[in-house]
């Protein structure tokens, strides 16, 4: 196995509206094209915002709104029109040979969706799903079912979790991911209309160092938020991040086994023993 891997994170153009066919395939388009510039840059992984394809606003989805905020109405979702454009990544993610995470909304059949993120192999096919567990209260009251458990996944010989929305805020989820010996987390965050966020990233950076792997951050390009895409190396130092200015933008940076401290995975094990 290869002891380094291009990762490559973007910061894009989030959309709240998913009722709408147009919007829809205006953000499978723009995410097509990050991945194309990913793929040529020499990627293995892309990784993608929370509400990269949409973030559904509370009052465009709410059944009393849109002045009033109520349990969102996900009849009104254009959920064909959603699966095409997944489907359409996740196929170009196998022509170019490159792993994608995708973050979007899962249907579920008698209930509200989750807030996902799909992993797609690069052979183009649906490895694992994440679901958000930590969801905020407009969350987990108008929109959403909330996950279960936790999401790795590997990628020639890396091993990685998976993060979305407030997860970022609870160390334990990532306490547990460092238990699981990955070698690094992608955390997906959306910040659209709240702002600004600047310590999203000082969270996402103390979550490096803390367990000593690689934190990937995943953001919209949103100016109004303070934050930009970038990784995070194992030891709290952006490794590389997004233009400044939030335009849509992909960036890359190279992961190295050798800079994962297995010294301090163990410490941190046998502690953890003595004081349980």
């Amino acid at each position: 196995m290869p002891d380094s891997l291009r990762l490559a994170v973007a910061q894009s153009t989030t959309r709240q509206d998913p009722t709408d066919p147009t919007a829809l395939r205006t953000s499978g388009a723009e995410i097509r094209s990050l991945l194309k510039q990913s793929a040529a840059a020499g990627a293995r992984l892309v990784h993608f915002t929370e509400g990269a394809l949409c973030f559904p606003s509370k009052t465009i989805m709410s059944s009393l709104g849109p002045d009033e905020i109520g349990p969102s109405d996900w009849t009104k979702a254009a959920w064909p029109v959603l699966q095409e454009e997944l489907d359409s990544i996740a196929k170009l993610s196998g022509e170019l040979g490159v792993w994608t995470v995708i973050p979007s909304i899962h249907q579920l059949p008698d209930a509200r969706p989750h807030n996902s993120m799909y992993v797609v192999s690069d052979q183009g096919k649906l490895v694992t799903r994440y679901d958000e567990r930590m969801l905020s209260t407009t969350k987990i009251t108008w929109m959403y079912t909330p996950g279960t458990t936790p999401a790795t996944f590997e990628v020639d010989g890396f091993r990685f979790g998976l993060a979305l929305g407030l997860d970022v805020l609870f160390p334990e989820l990532f306490t547990e991911y460092d238990r699981s010996d990955v070698d690094g987390v992608l955390v997906s965050y959306c910040s659209v209309g709240v702002g600004p966020n600047e310590n999203i990233a000082v969270q996402a950076r103390g979550t490096a160092a803390n367990n000593t792997f690689w934190v990937s951050l995943a953001v919209p390009a949103e100016p109004e938020s303070g934050l930009v895409s970038g990784v995070i190396d194992p030891h709290g130092q952006w490794a590389v991040h997004g233009p400044k200015d939030a335009t849509p933008a992909v960036v890359l940076t190279d992961l190295h086994k050798a800079e994962i401290s297995a010294v301090g995975r163990a410490f941190r094990r046998r502690t953890r023993e003595r004081i349980s």
